[in-house]
């Protein structure tokens, strides 16, 4: 940071840039879920990022003092966690919304009401990032319950640009992002809604030769029959899966062997439970040896096997995209000519609540391997049927994945310009954020 640009900055403690007060601990037979009183907002109202949840927030029917009202410029800490410390000083503004209304706060979160030096939603951007994140855990007393502690929480040193219209620009280019995130996020839950109405509307409609969705049971009643799965097409058939699919698991190899790992084969295990439903899986954290499946039970499958996971993650599925093995904790089917991959990938995603009712067990619910042996599935008799609905579920997946990826890059792109603006290091008009946007 050059020299003119760091006299634009300044240096002040958060108790002497803000009137730092806790909120009352309100009767908790006061508090409600309804929208019929006050809004009340305590430690549950927190987002882990920064923010409010507002699923998290509740009302409270008593009475109240105005001096217990948070002001729409007034600054939020949760000063209180049960947990890992995830929401501990974790900062928050009233949304535009709540502050046509009063809201109370509870003793679990510290209001800032500030003097006027720093603008709150530079402050509130501020206390977001690492850094400070990392002294409000420095400065939390406790074991089971944290607890900021106030006086040190007064001393914590913030540095803010002098010139107000400086902090607005910074908090105007932050929240146009935002703003983009919030938008994502909306676009992908309603995109992921669709594709859920989609697949349920294939997997009990199917398509006809045209690629159109049949009518509906109830619009025409004779083009369905009944199964042990429920109503299907009159054109589809309910099968085990054993008799259309080769079925396989695996094993994992003695650990106390080196020579067994590390020797270039990819092993499914739970590890790579975050890698499962996003269709393919290709590549895998940890590798096995041609001597580790000489040496143990496991099992070279070949490309494009379906996997399910039937113990932790249990019903994550995905398709392989190269020769694998695969630990005990999964099944996998490799498909005949009658049955399309990806058709059953996506049926095991429509089924995947089944899966999940089914396990058992106190620590790491399970699906024994009985069950799979007459596992069944409602499937097209028509492969080019099958091929059909796979398109369209893999074409519905694609946009979910699409608008994923620009949900990351926009939060990365706010990571960077949090460090950078905050700091102090780079300006960035705005003007110049819309065109990094476009």
């Amino acid at each position: 940071m050059n020299d003119s640009l760091a006299m634009e900055w300044e240096q002040a403690t958060l108790g002497e840039l803000s009137q730092m007060r806790r909120g009352i601990t309100y009767d908790s037979a006061q508090l409600v879920s309804e929208d019929s009183g006050i809004a009340y907002i305590n430690m549950k109202s927190f987002l882990k990022g920064g923010g409010l949840n507002r699923d998290g927030t509740k009302t409270y029917s008593g009475t109240f003092s105005p001096s217990d009202l948070i002001e729409s410029n007034d600054v939020l800490l949760a000063n209180t966690d049960v947990t890992a410390g995830d929401i501990v000083g974790v900062p928050a503004l009233l949304p535009e919304i709540m502050c046509e209304q009063p809201t109370l706060f509870s003793h679990h979160v510290t209001r800032l009401r500030l003097i006027g030096e720093v603008q709150p939603k530079f402050l509130y951007y501020l206390l977001c990032i690492p850094e400070y994140r990392y002294q409000m855990l420095r400065i939390a007393r406790g074991t089971t319950v944290l607890m900021l502690d106030m006086k040190a929480l007064k001393r914590i040193p913030i540095r803010f640009p002098k010139q107000h219209a400086f902090q607005n620009r910074i908090a105007e280019i932050l929240t146009t992002i935002d703003e983009a995130i919030d938008q994502t996020e909306a676009l992908i839950a309603k995109t992921q809604a669709i594709k859920a109405g989609l697949m349920n509307d294939l997997f009990t409609r199917g398509v006809t030769p045209d690629g159109k969705l049949r009518p509906s049971r109830e619009e025409a009643p004779k083009l369905y029959k009944e199964s042990p799965l429920g109503w299907i097409p009159k054109e589809w058939q309910t099968k085990r899966l054993d008799d259309i699919a080769q079925r396989g698991s695996g094993h994992t190899p003695n650990k106390n062997y080196p020579d067994y790992w590390n020797g270039g084969i990819k092993w499914v295990s739970l590890a790579d439970s975050w890698r499962l439903d996003r269709v393919y899986i290709a590549e895998t954290d940890h590798e096995i040896s041609k001597l580790g499946i000489d040496n143990s039970s496991a099992v070279m499958h070949p490309s494009g096997v379906v996997v399910l996971s039937r113990d932790a993650g249990v019903g994550k599925s995905a398709i392989t995209t190269c020769e694998m093995a695969v630990s005990q904790h999964f099944m996998c089917w490799r498909c005949s000519t009658s049955l399309d991959n990806h058709y059953l990938y996506y049926w095991l995603q429509y089924r995947k609540w089944e899966f999940e009712n089914i396990a058992t067990g106190s620590t790491i619910p399970t699906i024994g391997l009985r069950y799979f042996k007459r596992y069944q599935i409602n499937v097209p008799c028509e492969f080019d049927e099958q091929l059909k609905i796979s398109i369209t579920l893999l074409a519905a997946d694609k946009k979910v994945f699409a608008l994923e990826d620009d949900l990351r890059k926009l939060r990365h792109m706010k990571a960077g310009l949090m460090h950078d603006l905050l700091t102090g290091r780079v300006r960035v008009p705005v003007d110049e954020l819309k065109k990094v946007m476009a």
